[in-house]
C-alpha cells in the first residue's frame, strides 16, 4: 500500500491494483499552487463529507479519470446531479468492491455541500483487502465509536486521523483515539492549512511516542509505503 499525501485531507493510495483518492482539496488550497488536477488518474474518489475543503475537486478529477465516487447517500446524490456517478453507503454498511472492503464508520462534524445542501452525516472510512487494512477518519472529534472499529474490522495497519484541533480533534485527543483504535501507525491531517489548525509538529510527535504510537506527517506530495 502507497499513500501520497496532496496537503490537508487530501491522499492518494494505492492499494493492490486500484488507486483510492480521498476528500480531494486542490482548488483554493493555500499551500497548492497551480496543481494539476489531470495528473491524477484515481479509479475511486472517497468523500468523508461535503465541506468545501474536502470536495472542492471531485466533479473536474471524475470527468478528467472516469473515477466513481464513494460517500454516503447525499453526497452521492448530489454530485450524481452533476454527472459524477458514484456508489453510495451510509454508517455501519459496508461493500465489497473490487479493490476490497469499504466500510462507512461514524464521525463527529458537520456537513453540508459547498452551495448549503444537506451533506447528509459525516463519517469515515475503514478500507481492507486480503492483505492490509487502513482508516481514513476524515474530520471528527474523538469518539468512543473508534473502540468499535477493532472489535468489527481487521487488525488497522495504518490510520490516518486529523490532528490540527480547532475544527476536528486535535493532537491529545487523536493520540487517544489511535489506542482506540488499536493502531501504532498514525498519518496525521487537517493541520497548518489555515491559520485556526496551525500545530507544533514536535508537540504532536511527542504525543503519540507517550503512548508508545508513530505519528508521521509526511511532506506534500511524499509517498509512504505500508
Amino acid at each position: 500500500m502507497k499513500i501520497t499525501f496532496y496537503g490537508h485531507a487530501t491522499f492518494e493510495v494505492k492499494l493492490g491494483d486500484s488507486t483510492l483518492l480521498f476528500d480531494p482539496f486542490f482548488t483554493d488550497n493555500p499551500l497548492h499552487d497551480n496543481f494539476d488536477l489531470n495528473s491524477l488518474n484515481p479509479d475511486w474518489i472517497l468523500a468523508s463529507h461535503g465541506h468545501g475543503d474536502h470536495v472542492a475537486d471531485i466533479e473536474a478529477i471524475s470527468k478528467s479519470s472516469n473515477a466513481k465516487l464513494i460517500s454516503n447517500y447525499e453526497i452521492v446524490n448530489w454530485f450524481d446531479e452533476k454527472g459524477v456517478k458514484g456508489h453510495p453507503i451510509n454508517h455501519g454498511g459496508k461493500y465489497s468492491f473490487d479493490f476490497g472492503t469499504v466500510k462507512y464508520v461514524n464521525a463527529i462534524h458537520t456537513s453540508s455541500m459547498p452551495d448549503g445542501a444537506n451533506g447528509g452525516d459525516p463519517g469515515g472510512f475503514v478500507i481492507w483487502n486480503a492483505d492490509q487494512c487502513f482508516y481514513f477518519a476524515g474530520d471528527t472529534a474523538l469518539t468512543r465509536d473508534m473502540e468499535l472499529i477493532p472489535m468489527t474490522c481487521p487488525k488497522l495497519d495504518v490510520a490516518i486521523l486529523p490532528i490540527g484541533d480547532n475544527f476536528t480533534m486535535g493532537y491529545e485527543d487523536a493520540a487517544i483515539a489511535a489506542e482506540f483504535i488499536k493502531c501504532d501507525i498514525i498519518i496525521g491531517c487537517h493541520y497548518d492549512t489555515f491559520g485556526y489548525i496551525k500545530i507544533d509538529k514536535s508537540k504532536a510527535i511527542e504525543a503519540f511516542r507517550a503512548k508508545n504510537k508513530t505519528l508521521l506527517l509526511p511532506n506534500i506530495g511524499e509517498t509512504i509505503e505500508i
